[in-house]
This record gives structure tokens, sequence and C-alpha cells, in this order.
């Protein structure tokens, strides 16, 4: 026996080795050596996205002769579909198939839309014939207009994959908890966003210079090549990424929580919120940074939480759609407290939603030389608005963080909250300043009798469009940076890519209701003096338009502050450290907030501090 008991010893201490082995291996996975490969899709996907899509307005006027409207409200509906499929791309990942898995078949799909719009560009009979004075010109068939509408739904499937993926998948490779964040001396959203403005600004100076002055063909063929170019990169950072496995449908776990207290409805919840249910083993997967706390809103939900004699009659058989752990009662009630502030974003979208229509029109009727022989091509004024964001970023990282921290005493310089209400001001005046253009481009037009003329040049400068650029980018700075980091920060950690697809449907609905803003204003203000008329935008007021959109984004502002106002921050038992490697007990039927919990590997015990995150 006792060779037997020797050879049980020595391969309980290699058993332990390999373990130890697995978790040094496991430490030296992730990290900023990842960024390279997860960003490259990211970079690419955006690179890809901008080239093909921010001239597009001339594509479908010029190439495809739509009417004005018609094309802008095309554009806003892809731009919509395009952001509402994030969603469905989230739920995947976060159900069963992994952000990894999600994010390389969704790029491959993208691809595929890539493809089929180069091809329909290259093919001089999948367009109509060419029409330069824009009068009396021929529509493109149903069957060309077909072939661009299956190439922007697979674009938009493909974008639903990668958008609440990657923004994700790259965090993951780092520690987020707040003590690590704020001991850092960078801010990983304002980087990841930076890059992704440095593609953009590719995009919008290489691409669509070669869009309107070489072809379709050759500019459309270039994000096509880099998309491709990126998934092969993805792909050979494969060994070296962080893959945290999917938790289960988080969408199932709100239905059992709601099901679970309507079932519980008569139920009176405890005055001591330790007597609710909770359950380490069954939360492990789900709160691996740590567990949610009990909090003091929404207490209805709190009857989900209550073991009644009849759960405590059978524990070995948990049926989560009658009794629910403290930790999934309070991921519900994350996901509702963000919705309000969520839901302020979707007119902010709204109101810079013409930037990619009708000021590209208005920048095509204006003087655009740069010098004698060089015009910019009027898609390519985003530009002003991409460097206004690359320079804000730095300037908001290095300059205005030290410098509000001294006020403040806050590391982060100013809280995401009033990160975002700033932009939320910023952004009334670029749309204040749109319209006193306007008014100006209209009175040069009229001074030079060129109010009938929609194909001529007005006499007026098109830098004087870079105001309402360079505002819109200072208020992209801080709202929309600052609502990305929100839905991260706030949401329960197993719903993650489901945050960052809110960040995209706010954007998706945001288009949509601009499409309906603009229908709704072409319709019912009249043939002559239309507002938005299909050819001649000198004869419109687009002025009006402007006008409506600022009003409402008063509203809008108003409707913010009172929702920050009364804000309430998760609370969360936060995993700070851990020294030991001894088992702690996993399963109990009733705990409160306890002084251990498990590390990130599901054993130890760690040193824990309750935050309102």
């Amino acid at each position: 026996m006792e060779p037997e008991k020797e050879m049980d010893q020595n391969m309980e201490g290699d058993h332990k080795y390999e373990l130890q082995d697995m978790k040094k291996n496991k430490k030296k996975l992730g990290g900023i050596k990842t960024m390279p490969f997860i960003l490259a899709n990211e970079i690419c996907d955006r690179f890809a996205a901008t080239g093909s899509h921010a001239n597009m307005i001339t594509y479908l006027t010029k190439e495809l002769n739509m009417p004005l409207v018609k094309a802008s409200n095309t554009l806003t509906n892809f731009a919509g579909t395009a952001s509402f499929t994030p969603l469905i791309g989230a739920l995947i990942a976060d159900s069963f198939a992994g952000r990894f898995w999600t994010i390389l078949v969704a790029s491959v799909i993208y691809e595929l839309g890539l493809v089929s719009l180069t091809v329909s560009a290259l093919l001089p009979h999948l367009r109509p014939p060419p029409c330069p004075a824009q009068e009396n010109c021929k529509e493109a068939s149903a069957t060309q207009l077909w072939i661009i509408y299956l190439s922007l739904i697979l674009t938009s499937i493909g974008i639903g994959g990668i958008r609440p993926c990657v923004v994700t998948f790259a965090a993951d490779q780092f520690d987020m908890s707040k003590s690590k964040v704020e001991s850092r001396s960078w801010n990983f959203f304002n980087w990841y966003y930076f890059c992704m403005e440095m593609a953009s600004l590719t995009a919008l100076t290489v691409v669509v210079y070669i869009q309107d002055i070489v072809g379709w063909g050759v500019g459309l063929a270039i994000p096509t090549i880099v998309m491709a170019f990126s998934i092969i990169v993805f792909l050979l950072g494969s060994p070296l990424y962080k893959k945290v496995k999917p938790g289960g449908s988080p969408l199932v776990r709100l239905a059992q929580v709601i099901v679970a207290a309507v079932k519980k409805r008569k139920q009176v919840a405890p005055q001591d919120t330790g007597c609710l249910y909770e359950n380490r083993e069954v939360d492990a997967a789900i709160s691996l940074n740590g567990r949610l706390l009990h909090s003091d809103q929404f207490k209805w939900f709190d009857r989900a939480a209550i073991m009644t004699e009849g759960d405590a009659k059978n524990p070995s058989s948990l049926n989560l759609w009658r009794l629910a752990t403290v930790h999934r009662v309070e991921e519900l009630k994350c996901i509702i407290r963000l919705l309000p502030i969520w839901a302020a974003g979707i007119l902010l979208v709204t109101s810079h939603s013409h930037q990619h229509s009708f000021v590209i029109i208005q920048a095509r009727s204006m003087d655009r030389h740069l010098t004698h022989s060089f015009q910019i091509p009027p898609a390519s004024l985003s530009i002003f608005s991409v460097l206004t964001v690359l320079i804000g970023l730095v300037l908001y990282e290095r300059a205005f963080v030290p410098f509000a921290r001294r006020f403040t005493g806050n590391p982060t310089g100013i809280t995401c909250l009033q990160r975002m209400g700033i932009g939320f001001v910023v952004n009334i005046l670029a749309t204040i300043v749109s319209a006193l253009l306007e008014i100006k481009r209209k009175a040069m037009a009229a001074q030079h009798n060129l109010l009938d003329k929609s194909s001529a040049v007005i006499p007026i400068s098109v830098f004087w469009l870079i105001p309402q650029f360079c505002l819109h980018g200072i208020a992209e700075v801080f709202v929309s940076v600052g609502q990305l980091e929100f839905l991260y920060d706030q949401s329960p950690e197993s719903m993650r890519s489901i945050a960052a697809a809110l960040y995209w449907i706010a954007i998706s609905i945001g288009n949509y209701t601009s499409t309906l803003m603009v229908s709704l204003v072409h319709k019912y203000t009249g043939k002559e003096r239309n507002w938005l008329p299909d050819r001649n935008l000198n004869r419109g007021r687009l002025e009006n338009y402007y006008w409506l959109v600022t009003g409402i984004q008063v509203l809008n502002v108003m409707y913010y502050f009172i929702c920050a106002w009364f804000y309430t921050h998760k609370p969360l038992e936060e995993v700070t450290e851990s020294n030991c490697e001894g088992d702690v007990e996993l399963a109990g039927h009733r705990a409160t907030p306890s002084k251990t919990v498990d590390d990130a590997n599901g054993n130890g015990e760690a040193a824990v501090t309750r935050r309102e995150s």
C-alpha cells in the first residue's frame, strides 16, 4: 500500500503543478500585446464602413440617379439597420458563441457585402445611364437597386457581429476593475475611439478622393481588400487572446427574474435584505469580477429572491424561474437603470445624421477649391469632425482630466454622466451654427441669381461648414466616448456585449427617427417652398429643419439632466486581490454580503470591497 500511496501523492503533486502551469499560462493571455490583432479588425471595419458609405449619398444621387430625399432615407434606413443588428450579434456572443467566433463569422459576412457592392460599381449594366445635368434622369431599375440593397444588408449583418463584440473583447484583455482603471494613466475607451477615428480620417482623405477622381470601382475595392486583410490578422492573434466563456442567454436570465417576481407578487420582502437568496455556485460563471450587491431601487423585483417553504424543501433542484439570486435580480435592475440615460443619446444621433446627406449636398454647391486646380471632395469635409475628435481625445486625456481632477478630486476628472452632459450642450451649438450657415449660403445664392440653378457653384467658400463639423466633433469626444464607457461600466459583466449593442441601437433608432422627421417634413411643408426639396436645395428651407432639430435637442438635454440627477450607480462587491489557494464554500442558500468571494478562477479567498460602480 505504501508504494500506491506514494504514487497517489506524486500524482497529486503533478496535478498541482499542472494547475499552477495552467494558471501561469492563463495569466500570460491578453494584455496590450493583443491590441494590434484585435483593433486591426475594428480599424479595418471602420475604414471600410467610412470608405464605402461616407460618400454613398453621391453614389446614389449621381450614379443611380435617385432623388435626394429617397437617397437620404435609404442611407439613414441602412444606418439604422446596421446599428440595430449589434443587438442580435451581442445576444449570440453572450449566450453561446463567445465574442471571438462572433467577430470572425461576422467579418466574413461583412466582406461578402463589400465584394457585392464593389462588383455593382464595376459592372456598367448594374447602373442606369449617366446623367451629368441631373435633369430628366432615368433612375436605377428595381434589379439594380436590389443589388445595392443586398450589399447593404450583408454589411449590416456583419456589422452586427463586429461592433458590439470588438470593444468588449478588447476590454476583456485587461483588468477593467475600478481600482485598476483609476490607477492607469490612460483611458482604454479614449484610445479605442482614437484608433477608430484615425481609420475614419484615412478613409475620408484617401478613399473618398479616389471615388470622386478615379472612380467608384477602385474606390470601393480598396475597403474590400483592407477588410479581407483584417480577417487574416485577427486570426493570427488567436493564440494570444483571453477568451471569456459565454454565461448563457442574458435575456433568459432577465426573463427568469421577472417571472419569479410575478409568481411571488403576493410575498412580502423581508426587512433584512440578508435573508434574500444568494448562491455563489449558481452565479460563479456570471460574476467573475465580483457579485452585484442588493440595492434599494426597484424593490418589487426583490420578490424573485424570496425563499419560500416550497423552495427550501428541495434545495438541490433549483428552479430559476421561481427563485432568483440577488445577483440576478440586480442584473435586471442595472439594465432598467441604464435605459433612461441611454435613451437620451437617440435624439443626439438624429441631430447630426444630416452630416452624411444634406451637408454633402450643401458642400457640392459651394466653392471647394483648396488650390487653383484642386477641389475638396464634399464627403471629405467630415475629416474636420474626425480631426477635432482626434485632437480632442488627446487634449481630454492629457490636459482636461488633470485640470478637472484638481477641482473634483475624481481620478478620471469628471464622471461619465457629466462628460455626456457637456457633449449634449455642445451639440445644440452645432445645429444652431448649421442653421445660420444655411441662411448665409442661400443669401449668397440669391445675391448672384443662382437660386434656380441647382448644379451651379455658389461663390461662398466650403470652409464656412467647418465650424459645425468641429462642434459636432467636440460633442462626440464628450458624448460618444462617455456613453460607451458608461454603458460598459454600469452594465452587468455578463451582459457587456449587450451594453455595447445598446450604444449602436441608440444610433439605429436615431437614424430611423431622422428618416421619420425628414419624411414628415418633406410631406407636410408644401410643394412651393418645401423645406427639403428633391432636387434644388437652394429653393428649400433647410435652415428651418435645423431649427426644428435644435428645439428638440433643448428638450432632450432637459430630460437628460433630470435622469442623470436621479441616477444610482450599481453596487458591486469587487475582487481586489487574491493571495490564497484554498477552496472556499461555494454553495450557500442564504448569504449576506461576505468578506470573501471567489477569485476570477472560481477559487481562493480574496479581499473585497463594496463600491458604487
